[in-house]
């Protein structure tokens, strides 16, 4: 972290390239932040913007499938930042069940509501085949988790109240690749971007 002690709007401005008056107002909406004439003090800046973010507080998260992606996410939970933590890891293969990634002993499905409960854990991601995934997403809403990230090729429907976001890696890279492609095209017609 820096020695920076404050900020001024203008300079939140130039690296965030927005304007400072509207930084002002938008801050301003969540309360009195900055003094004039002196900017804000980075310190108090971070913990209050946090705290609107809810940030603050420290989110748990169980992982369902614990294939190739599911282990890949549950290595990379030690690289999260402290407010969210993946503390639990199911599978539906009795042969996964006790072993262990990154600290994390695999359990078996049939524990994921106890778990979810007594571990006080709101988000579940889902990393199963798509046939599978609905059932996971069901079992979830049934434990009480109220929002699932899914990286099944499937859509899920899940009641209101339960936010789920989709990872679909190969929408994302088709999506790279097109504005790579429209990219390339604008430099070649001499179009500056």
């Amino acid at each position: 972290m820096s020695d920076v002690q404050t900020v001024s709007s203008q300079d939140l401005g130039d690296k965030l390239d927005l304007n400072p008056a509207q930084i002002r107002k938008d801050l301003a909406y969540f309360g009195e932040f900055g003094r004039k004439g002196v900017g804000y003090n980075v310190s108090y800046l971070i913990e209050k913007i946090r705290q609107i973010l809810k940030l603050d507080r420290t989110i748990y998260v169980a992982l369902v499938g614990t294939g190739n992606l599911g282990r890949a996410l549950a290595n990379y939970n030690t690289y999260l930042k402290e407010n969210l933590k993946i503390v639990a890891a199911f599978d539906a293969d009795p042969a996964k069940a006790g072993t262990v990634i990154n600290n994390l002993t695999v359990q078996p499905m049939n524990e994921l509501a106890a778990t979810v409960k007594a571990r006080n854990i709101s988000i579940g991601i889902i990393t199963v085949p798509a046939a599978e995934a609905q059932k996971v997403a069901d079992q979830f809403v049934a434990a009480g988790i109220r929002g699932i990230l899914n990286f099944a090729p499937t859509v899920l429907k899940t009641p209101h109240g339960v936010r789920t976001h989709h990872a679909d890696f190969t929408a994302e890279l088709l999506s790279l690749a097109y504005y790579m492609e429209q990219d390339i095209e604008a430099e070649g017609s001499g179009m500056n971007r």
